[in-house]
């Protein structure tokens, strides 16, 4: 976890529950004596991130039922490690699919005191981050965007007169509905998760899953960030799959950028990394 992540201690779940009393219920005190929550279960999960986004930033956050609920700490720590290589105290981020959960945004404009557009594809999940705003004078600042053209990622999206310092985007993991169950059995199976969720985490479809996965969407990422290189100075992506950076590393290389950065990310058992791409 990076070092200015204030989620790098272990979770105070007295302050936690104080900050948010829904989350209470779902702590037990595990074999190691040690308090902690059923991470296979989304509804536990879902209380969690609700109790951290209030206790630490002030934030009253909710979901629907269905949607996807990030982790918190990793979600900051990409922010954080962007934050190291733009170097701007003031910068302006868009972040491509923001979903009805809004993280990016919400974390770089407490965390970071960051400028944010939020954009998304699902008018639904765009009416939820609206109310997430309006509840929240804190997060006034952020505005939203509508990509009414799904076949899209900048085109039709980023105005004229924009100038953004980064992009982030979390891209759709999975290939399809199929692929997202699977291999959401495994990762119970393999850590033992007593869950009959389908997914811990939930999440809608346009959250989950793109035709290609990963890979796909962010060479689409690629093929369209050199038409927006004059407004936009780094285009980043987490990249969840290692076996992907290669062919996307490829497919970044051939739009002719001037740098290309992987970022490696290590979160518990969790490995990820950032890539990162500029013309200038």
């Amino acid at each position: 976890m990076h070092s200015s992540n204030p989620f790098l201690p272990a979770y105070d779940f007295d302050k936690l529950t104080k900050a948010y009393p829904p989350l209470k219920p779902f702590v037990f005190v595990n074999e190691h004596q040690t308090e902690t929550i059923l991470f296979g279960d989304k509804n536990s999960v879902k209380a969690l991130n609700t109790a951290l986004l209030k206790a630490e930033y002030g934030v009253n956050w909710n979901l629907p039922e269905n949607n996807l609920c990030p982790p918190i700490p990793g979600r900051l720590d990409y922010l954080l490690y962007i934050a190291d290589l733009i170097e701007k105290p003031d910068a302006k981020l868009l972040d491509i699919g923001t979903g009805a959960n809004l993280i990016y945004p919400i974390l770089a404009t407490r965390q970071l005191n960051w400028t944010c557009t939020g954009s998304e594809v699902d008018s639904e999940s765009l009416k939820h981050a609206q109310q997430l705003i309006d509840k929240n004078p804190s997060l006034k600042s952020i505005e939203l965007r509508f990509q009414k053209f799904r076949g899209s990622i900048f085109n039709h999206l980023v105005l004229p007169e924009d100038q953004f310092d980064v992009v982030v985007c979390n891209p759709p993991f999975f290939k399809s509905a199929q692929d997202a169950h699977a291999k959401n059995q495994r990762k119970v199976k393999n850590l033992n998760l007593k869950s009959a969720d389908p997914l811990n985490f939930g999440g809608q479809a346009n959250e989950l899953w793109y035709k290609g996965g990963e890979e796909a969407f962010v060479k689409k990422m690629a093929a369209e960030s050199a038409e927006f290189k004059d407004q936009i100075h780094w285009f980043t992506s987490l990249i969840s799959q290692k076996e992907n950076l290669s062919s996307i590393k490829r497919a970044i290389k051939k739009t002719n950028p001037t740098d290309i950065r992987v970022i490696e990310m290590e979160l518990g058992n969790k490995k990820s990394r950032i890539i990162a791409w500029t013309f200038r």
